[in-house]
């Protein structure tokens, strides 16, 4: 018989996932990268720890920073996009707001890129050596984080330190797993797609193809995330655990 546990975790993701199945209401549609809402993976990994990991939706919005005031970010800033659209910055600002996840950032405005900077997310400032960095799919992008425009389900990551980092962690493996049984999971640096050796998760190391086994110690719903000094931390990995 399942336990409580695993019956938990079941139905929190069947929720979810009805959830993000879901159509919007006609106001809230998702237009690609020129409609005024988007549903986005936001990831926003701190000096020590994920401060945000989970889809957002935002749109095209006025975002207000106590360093930077309030300015528009559309898509449109500096001219960069025909049509206004929702960006990584609007991404977020919408994550900041939410209730009981939500969390402080800054940042200044660069009024010759007609974009923010952003300085601090959460507990993560910049300093003279480490500065937060703006990733979608894995990519540096090559204008600010308002000039930009998101299109559905792309992968937004803000990460601190990101212009140090050796690799950006990228964990994959089954959804599934059986107590006392062995399953492969495997890093790769998601900017390249080359096997990262020597990163920490669930307890074991990647070998030198990327790839480690873990053996579920409990039923449940067992949540794994990849590590190595020098880089950015993996994405999360949900596994259910019978």
């Amino acid at each position: 018989m399942l336990s409580l546990n695993l019956l938990s975790a079941c139905a929190w993701i069947l929720l979810l996932r009805r959830a993000l199945a879901t159509p919007l209401p006609d106001d809230l549609q998702t237009r690609g990268g020129s409609g005024p809402y988007q549903l986005v993976s936001l990831r926003i990994e701190g000096l020590t720890s994920t401060i945000y990991e989970a889809p957002i939706i935002s749109n095209p919005r006025n975002v207000t920073t106590a360093s930077g005031g309030t300015h528009l970010c559309n898509g449109q800033n500096l001219d960069a996009n025909p049509q206004p659209g929702a960006t990584p910055t609007t991404a977020l600002d919408a994550a900041s707001k939410l209730p009981k996840f939500g969390f402080p950032f800054d940042g200044t405005f660069q009024t010759q890129f007609d974009d923010f900077f952003i300085t601090s997310i959460g507990d993560s400032t910049n300093n003279d050596d480490q500065f937060w960095g703006l990733l979608v799919n894995f990519q540096f992008t090559p204008v600010g984080g308002c000039q930009f425009e998101t299109k559905t389900n792309d992968k937004v990551l803000w990460a601190f330190d990101a212009f140090n980092a050796q690799y950006f962690l990228e964990l994959s493996g089954p959804k599934a797993g059986v107590k006392g049984e062995e399953l492969e999971v495997r890093v790769v640096d998601g900017t390249t797609g080359t096997p990262v050796e020597g990163a920490s998760v669930g307890g074991a190391t990647t070998n030198a193809t990327g790839y480690a086994s873990i053996t579920p110690a409990k039923i449940g719903l067992l949540q794994l995330k990849a590590t190595k000094t020098g880089s950015v931390r993996s994405n999360r990995l949900d596994v259910i655990v019978a």
